[in-house]
């Protein structure tokens, strides 16, 4: 068995490091940098339904907006007031500002929310 090279075993170190804080820099760095939460868009005859994984986020608290054809989903995903101060071990769901955006169909739509199975639903009612 060969001996570890310990010039490869601290380029990995130093690469699993920088992927580490780039992760946390994105979490918590700049208020202008935002990330997009996954979606799934089905159609029907009558409807475009959008589910947005949002866990723990009001849908109140989710804008949407349709611009140009292009439906925008933003909001902002807060640690809990009571969560701000306790020790982090591990902190996989994102938080801090949101945006995703969706080229839609032509057509005029009428934007419903309401929460289905812990994601934000948006039913876009053709008319």
């Amino acid at each position: 068995m060969q001996p570890k090279n310990p010039f490869n075993w601290m380029l990995s170190e130093a690469l699993d490091q920088l992927t580490r804080a780039e992760r946390l820099r994105q979490q918590f760095g700049r208020q202008d940098t935002c990330w997009e939460p996954p979606i799934d868009v089905l159609e029907t005859e009558h409807e475009l339904l959008i589910l947005v994984a949002l866990p723990g986020v009001n849908p109140d608290n989710v804008e949407t907006v349709i611009h140009d054809g292009v439906l925008v989903i933003s909001g902002q995903r807060t640690l809990p007031p009571e969560l701000r101060n306790a020790r982090i071990h591990r902190l996989e769901l994102p938080q801090g500002r949101f945006e995703r955006r969706i080229a839609l169909p032509l057509g005029r739509y009428a934007i419903s929310r309401f929460v289905m199975d812990g994601c934000v639903a948006l039913r876009l009612a053709k008319s």
